[in-house]
């Protein structure tokens, strides 16, 4: 069996460090043949990596779609806003996508990507990784078998971190909604998809309320400047700065800026990129915290919380049936049954792969699904990840019209009927 061939549009910390090495660890299963990457340093390396002629290496995808189809498959990992158009190309070259989430900001947009998918015979699959997890798989599991009874409410917490939220959503690249995504689709997109998911039942209506709170002028504390390091006089008592962070635990998330980490090209981008501005002097527009509450069709709810101020970057669920509760945090599963009391616990093996095993399980899982394709639908297909990108548009809307409930179906018809 040939292992199958692809083309990455966007060789990022996504592309190149996430979906793309497991064509390094499995490549008798997966063969990149080009390269679309506007960063030089990026592209060569990602080329030099996998064997990649100097030929099919592009530095716009415009450049890479403008060939005939050159691989069965295409990775698009490019930013929020830069997925429509190479999405649409690619499947009209016939080519099956995996493509990085969100689909779109647009929600006109998700919905003609999912159209020229179905028009093209082409898997579009959204890499929405938490499905492909162990620990979610798990969870889906005891609920279809019916050990908790049918679910009544569930309540999912993601904690963002806040130095994730200082780095990604203050700082970096979706830190205004303006040009990347809100918060609510950019990050916890994952989170309406696995509810949705879990539920396995259509979300009727929707309400969220959530701000910017504390990331704006009006906290920057006197003394500080617009750059950690240009002599703010709070930087050694700030637990947002920028030098402590990207020199001491968080080195790794310097390559968003550098792809050298030495220590002279890290302090150099903290003095010229935008990593390493103060917290409180950035263009972000996104909430620094959220809630959504849900209705679905049977008539379970679920509540989702998601905030930037926690120790530590996690999720954590309860799922309460008729039969029983299931708890999840980490890498454990409590089962708790109501007629027994028996309290079992199940222990989630640590993952080598990125977002808790999700990252390889996509990729193998879509491969197998491109391999055996007849004109169905993958796990996360677009037609399925419309849906929880809905719920995500949804409450964006309630959020700014002061948490007024929306009826999904209504959104919906709207949705289409702009198209």
């Amino acid at each position: 069996m040939k292992p199958m061939t692809a083309v990455l549009i966007g060789a990022g910390a996504r592309g190149a460090g996430g979906y793309a090495r497991y064509a390094l660890d499995c490549p008798h299963e997966l063969k990149f043949v080009a390269v679309a990457e506007p960063n030089a340093e990026r592209r060569n390396k990602f080329a030099d990596e996998h064997g990649i002629s100097r030929e099919n290496c592009f530095e716009t995808w415009e450049e890479l779609l403008s060939r005939p189809q050159m691989a069965d498959i295409a990775m698009i990992c490019t930013q929020d806003r830069m997925h429509y158009e190479p999405t649409l190309q690619a499947l009209d070259l016939k080519y099956h996508v995996l493509l990085e989430k969100p689909m779109s900001p647009d929600p006109r947009e998700c919905v003609e990507m999912e159209r020229r998918a179905l028009a093209n015979n082409r898997l579009l699959t959204i890499c929405h990784v938490l499905r492909y997890t162990p620990f979610w798989a798990t969870l889906k599991k005891i609920i279809a078998e019916g050990r908790i009874g049918e679910v009544v409410s569930i309540q999912l917490n993601e904690n963002v971190g806040y130095w994730h939220i200082a780095h990604s959503f203050v700082r970096g690249n979706w830190n205004n909604s303006d040009k990347s995504s809100p918060m609510i689709l950019a990050k916890s997109c994952h989170d309406m998809d696995v509810l949705s998911w879990l539920m396995d039942q259509p979300c009727v209506k929707i309400s969220s309320f959530g701000s910017l709170m504390h990331f704006h002028s009006g906290n920057a504390p006197a003394g500080s400047t617009d750059y950690c390091i240009d002599g703010c006089a709070v930087e050694a008592e700030c637990p947002y700065s920028a030098p402590r962070f990207y020199l001491g635990e968080g080195k790794a998330w310097a390559r968003h800026y550098t792809e050298e980490l030495t220590r002279e090209n890290i302090v150099k981008g903290l003095r010229e990129s935008p990593y390493g501005r103060c917290v409180y002097k950035c263009d972000n527009n996104v909430v620094d915290h959220q809630v959504v509450n849900m209705e679905f069709a049977s008539g379970a709810t679920a509540m989702f919380s998601m905030c930037g101020f926690t120790r530590e970057q996690e999720r954590r669920i309860q799922i309460m049936g008729t039969r029983g509760e299931l708890r999840g945090e980490e890498s454990t599963i409590t089962l708790m049954d109501f007629l027994t009391h028996q309290k079992t616990e199940i222990e989630i093996p640590p993952q080598v792969s990125g977002h808790g095993g999700g990252d390889s399980g996509i990729v193998r899982s879509f491969l197998r699904e491109v391999r055996s394709n007849a004109g169905g639908e993958s796990l996360t297909s677009a037609s399925a990840s419309v849906r929880s990108h809905l719920m995500a548009f949804a409450a964006e809307e309630s959020r700014l019209n002061g948490g007024k409930a929306v009826l999904i179906d209504d959104y919906y018809k709207q949705v289409v009927a702009a198209t």
